[in-house]
């Protein structure tokens, strides 16, 4: 496991987590922005006509309406991201990394608008008969980058696991748990199950359930954060202050937050960002690609709909209600994840302002400087309890408290070996610490008017939002499989996929958003690439998609253009 998580931080640290990352994605999501005159605000109102069927023609060919494609690339995007993702961004990086998270999202609008033009424009028919489109049909037909294609497909596919599937399951799992006591094998096996009977059922199954899943699973969560937001409403001023105050400052300490700096909450939160909307990934194109119209610029108005909805509206919401709740600086009683575990040399205390500073850069991202050393030696240890001094636990990027020993179960007696900040296998500890992901969330719930049973709104909703986003993946993990293999290499595909679901119920939390995070940013740069190099392409697009709506629609014309003044 350590190797692996070696291996992997190895790969994030030249990709997700590099500097460069989100200001290439920032960046491009500003220049596109720019260059086609914000179009995630002249479009806006327009796209929302188009997804009522306004414009709609019965002979338009495609699998699915304007608002199947819309719901099921929603369904691909509201997911863990709006739960888990949320939580872990702020948990990484204060309040700030919500700043960033929305930034991400505005820009994003522009960017998926581009991409999924591209991608309706470009799109096949594969041999069922059924539409096949996103950007490797692009890279290939537009850019005769054949090389660039298979590239990104092979990422789509890989990609499909490391972001529909195994940090849903794995949050599925871990809400249901923590709600209601469950094991996560149990319920890895139920919803695999559940999975199997939706994507065995083929492309029309999959639209249908996203259809339906989206606005009732979108309601019922928004009701559960209402009432934490109005119980806690004396502290939405203060919360909104907070992000907006240390969006370029970093944030902090406060309760056992030791702190974030500026570079490390612009990382997480655009990181975050793009985990949960997607935009400039090339993943909700492939959805879009499937939409019933002649008009590919149309489509790419539709897609603007999806950050708005899942990044300013929903991951807003669950912002809010973890900053105004108070919970994301207070430790609580878990089992500490190995990963996530460090033993330092020394007795250090969040309470006192010079040791604090020194965890603080110690855990500050890129830290040239570290005051604090780890941890080797022995440790004495009775009835689960450390009776050497000398040392202190990070777990969760705070001081843990009153740490449990325990092996097989049982507290443990004897010595217990740490080499270099790691505890030996067989070992395990549990105390106070800092949460994140799906159980700061649902601990956030619970303070608000409907106390404990807030963490049953979660968990429904997490289990509707992840399952609602593995099915969507599934999807474009097998349109990424038949424009590498073909129709018949999709439902080996699918298999593995289910089985993958399963597996990912029980594995460890942070490997796997660490595995999502290379595998987002294996899609995400070739994509990028693909949309600067047709930037003049879409320009015109757009300006011939106007005429054509003149002619076809001359009065709804003049009415588009006051709105777009």
């Amino acid at each position: 496991m350590d190797i692996m998580t070696d291996i992997l931080n190895l790969f994030d640290s030249f990709l997700g987590s590099a500097q460069y990352f989100p200001f290439l994605l920032l960046g491009t999501g500003l220049f596109l922005t720019l260059y086609l005159k914000f179009p995630q605000i002249r479009f806006f109102n327009h796209a929302w006509r188009i997804v009522r069927g306004k414009y709609d023609k019965p002979d338009d060919v495609g699998d699915a309406t304007h608002f199947q494609a819309l719901t099921t690339a929603i369904s691909g995007t509201v997911g863990t991201g709006n739960i888990g993702g949320v939580a872990l961004a702020i948990y990484l990086g204060g309040p700030a990394a919500l700043f960033w998270m929305w930034m991400t999202a505005f820009l994003g609008m522009t960017s998926k608008f581009v991409e999924v033009s591209l991608s309706h424009k470009y799109r096949e028919t594969d041999a069922e008969g059924h539409i096949a489109g996103g950007p490797m049909y692009v890279m290939e037909k537009r850019l005769n980058m054949k090389w660039l294609a298979v590239f990104f497909a092979v990422a789509t596919v890989v990609s499909s696991f490391g972001t529909g599937n195994m940090p849903q399951s794995n949050n599925i799992a871990s809400g249901v748990e923590s709600a209601f006591g469950i094991e996560p094998w149990i319920t890895g096996t139920i919803l695999s199950l559940a999975l199997a009977a939706v994507i065995l059922g083929g492309i029309s199954r999959i639209i249908q359930v996203a259809e339906k899943i989206v606005p009732f699973m979108a309601v019922i969560y928004l009701f559960g954060a209402m009432t934490v937001i109005f119980y806690n409403i004396d502290q939405i001023i203060p919360s909104f202050v907070s992000v907006f105050s240390t969006a370029f400052t970093g944030s902090a300490a406060t309760g056992g937050f030791l702190g974030a700096t500026f570079a490390y909450a612009f990382n997480r939160g655009v990181n975050r960002g793009l985990f949960s909307n997607e935009a400039g990934q090339g993943s909700a194109p492939i959805a879009h690609a499937a939409a019933k119209t002649d008009e590919p610029i149309s489509e790419g108005m539709v897609s603007i709909l999806e950050p708005f909805i899942d990044t300013i509206v929903i991951c807003t919401v669950t912002g809010l209600v973890i900053l105004s709740s108070g919970v994301w600086t207070e430790k609580f009683e878990n089992k500490f994840q190995t990963f996530d575990t460090e033993f330092v040399a020394g007795t250090y205390s969040e309470h006192v302002p010079e040791q604090r500073e020194a965890l603080f850069k110690h855990l500050s991202f890129g830290s040239a400087d570290d005051p604090v050393d780890s941890f080797t030696g022995e440790i004495q240890v009775l009835n689960g309890r450390a009776i050497t001094p000398g040392f202190t636990i990070i777990h969760n990027r705070s001081v843990a408290e009153s740490v449990i020993y325990s092996k097989a179960g049982n507290a443990y007696t004897g010595i217990v070996m740490v080499n270099n900040g790691n505890i030996e296998e067989g070992i395990s500890l549990s105390g106070k610490s800092l949460i994140h992901s799906v159980d700061l969330t649902m601990e956030a719930f619970t303070r608000g008017y409907l106390g404990e049973y807030g963490r049953y709104i979660v968990s429904v909703g997490l289990i509707l939002f992840a399952f609602s986003t593995a099915v969507a993946w599934s999807y474009y993990g097998d349109r990424a499989m038949t424009y590498l293999f073909g129709v018949k290499s999709v439902f080996a595909y699918r298999v593995v996929y289910i089985l993958g679901f399963f597996v990912a119920a029980v594995v460890d939390t942070t490997l796997v958003w660490l595995f999502s995070a290379i595998t987002i940013a294996f899609m995400t740069l070739p994509n990028l690439f693909s949309m600067l190099m047709l930037r003049k392409e879409m320009k015109q697009d757009i300006e011939d998609y106007w005429l054509r709506f003149d002619q076809a629609f001359p009065k709804k014309r003049v009415k588009t253009e006051k709105e777009e003044k």
